[in-house]
């Protein structure tokens, strides 16, 4: 639903998406949004994937063009004027528990996904990254859980977009 009516969408890839071999799909829902107008972006965290620069290489084999993928610093200034972050298998990359003292991500850069005014994240559970520990924007009142992994949930959002204009007054929200 969010993603219906956002002016300026943030895709925040990470390992999921890679393990689920969906980024053509990612780079398909984004032209998607594009076309309806939409402003889209791909916030990239240094360490997503399994090494660095994994995400970039993967977007642009993908045809994501290049200006499109935001590093850290201004991935985040993004992230606090997007309508969505659509966050696709990012865990500990994207855990607000970085900010706060005394656990396994403590201080670690992430991406602030929380800045968004909507998070949508797909993911297979809720369970653990590499941290072991919970992702505290699972549970944060603006955050809506897509239970899939990455390819059947990025299809499932792309078959539900209306295809041109946005929706308007009286339409079937899905």
């Amino acid at each position: 639903m969010p993603l219906a009516y956002a002016d300026r969408v943030v895709f925040v890839p990470g390992y999921g998406r890679t393990a689920a071999q969906a980024r053509r799909q990612a780079a398909e829902l984004g032209e998607l949004l594009q076309e309806r107008g939409v402003a889209v972006s791909y916030a990239i965290h240094p360490v997503a994937g399994r090494m660095p620069g994994h995400m970039n290489v993967l977007l642009a084999e993908a045809d994501v063009p290049y200006p499109q993928m935001l590093e850290l610093r201004e991935a985040n200034e993004e992230l606090g004027r997007a309508d969505v972050a659509l966050v696709i298998g990012a865990n500990d990359v994207t855990n607000p528990a970085a900010h706060h003292p005394g656990n396994a991500v403590s201080g670690m850069p992430v991406l602030d996904v929380v800045k968004a005014q909507n998070v949508v994240v797909i993911k297979r559970s809720m369970g653990h990254g590499y941290a072991g520990i919970d992702n505290e924007l699972y549970t944060d009142p603006r955050t809506g859980m897509c239970f899939a992994d990455a390819r059947a949930g990025l299809g499932a959002i792309a078959a539900a977009a209306p295809r041109r204009g946005r929706p308007g007054p009286g339409s079937r929200r899905t």
